[in-house]
């Protein structure tokens, strides 16, 4: 979450500020934005696991899910979780909602940029270049804010689980592919490949 905000940003200063970027976008601060994202994720988890594994757990150890998360931990715990779903809640609202605030901004200025902009290449380069962000981030923050950002229940349905995998897995595996797609030689093959 934190690493698609920070790439909200870096798109941000390329398109309103462009004859900045190499001043404000230096190798030191590129550093130190990975490294945050790195460490509000870590702390993140470290306080989901935290509370989660606090809890006592007897009796059926058996999760119905793909992989052991703290929500799905939770449906087995034998105690009252309440103060631990607060917990997570307010974890997912700094890593779920911070970082789309942030991006929020930052599409919010681009646009008003690409409004103000009298070439018609210009815009199509733009849009080009933030469409493939903004496909990971829907993809991305529409099925975790679904699984993170609603009141707990003590059973787990089969829609539960799938969004968990498109969050998880899917949309990580479709990464490469939604950001390849603005290379030319690969529209180029993708061109030939589905014109046979």
């Amino acid at each position: 979450c934190a690493l698609l905000a920070v790439m909200s940003y870096d798109r941000y200063v390329a398109v309103c500020k462009p004859l900045h970027y190499s001043t404000i976008m230096t190798h030191w601060i590129c550093v130190q934005l990975a490294a945050g994202s790195w460490a509000s994720g870590a702390f993140v988890s470290m306080v989901d696991a935290t509370f989660t594994l606090r809890l006592p757990y007897r009796g059926n150890n058996v999760i119905n899910h793909f992989f052991c998360e703290p929500p799905a931990l939770l449906k087995l715990a034998s105690a009252d979780t309440y103060s631990t779903e607060m917990a997570i809640f307010a974890m997912g609202v700094i890593i779920l909602l911070a970082p789309v605030s942030l991006i929020l901004i930052s599409y919010w200025n681009i646009i008003s940029t690409v409004i103000q902009m009298q070439s018609g290449e210009g815009r199509l380069k733009v849009f080009s270049t933030c469409g493939s962000h903004l496909i990971v981030v829907g993809l991305f923050y529409g099925s975790a804010i679904f699984a993170y950002m609603r009141p707990n229940s003590k059973t787990m349905n089969e829609k539960d689980k799938m969004i968990s995998v498109f969050y998880s897995a899917v949309t990580p595996m479709l990464n490469p592919i939604i950001y390849s797609l603005r290379n030319k030689d690969v529209k180029g093959a993708l061109r030939r490949l589905t014109s046979r």
